[in-house]
């Protein structure tokens, strides 16, 4: 939800999202529920199964933490900060593609 809106919005043309997560991850789940309803999809790579992901996650990132999340190239960090960023008001720009129209 933003707190700008106090809704979700849908975002209609978005940036690719790439997400490093486990099948345990509460903060995962939680980012993946944020994206969702906004109407954004995810692409996820399961850094606990693949231990060639997860080298490439933290060689990308510096962080050995997840989620990881990237926005297009762009690496946001994890839920706490995907979180902030839609409670300011960054996260929706962020999120969509000025490259695609209607």
């Amino acid at each position: 939800m933003s707190a700008k809106g106090c809704r979700p919005t849908r975002i209609r043309f978005v940036k690719k999202i790439l997400m490093y997560t486990t099948k345990w991850c509460p903060f995962c789940v939680m980012a993946k529920r944020l994206l969702a309803a906004k109407g954004v999809s995810v692409e996820e790579v399961a850094v606990d199964t693949d231990p060639t992901r997860r080298l490439e996650m933290v060689q990308r990132t510096g962080r050995r933490t997840v989620p990881q999340i990237f926005i297009g190239e762009q690496h946001v960090g994890g839920f706490e900060e995907i979180a902030a960023l839609d409670h300011n008001g960054e996260l929706d720009p962020l999120l969509t593609d000025p490259t695609r129209s209607a």
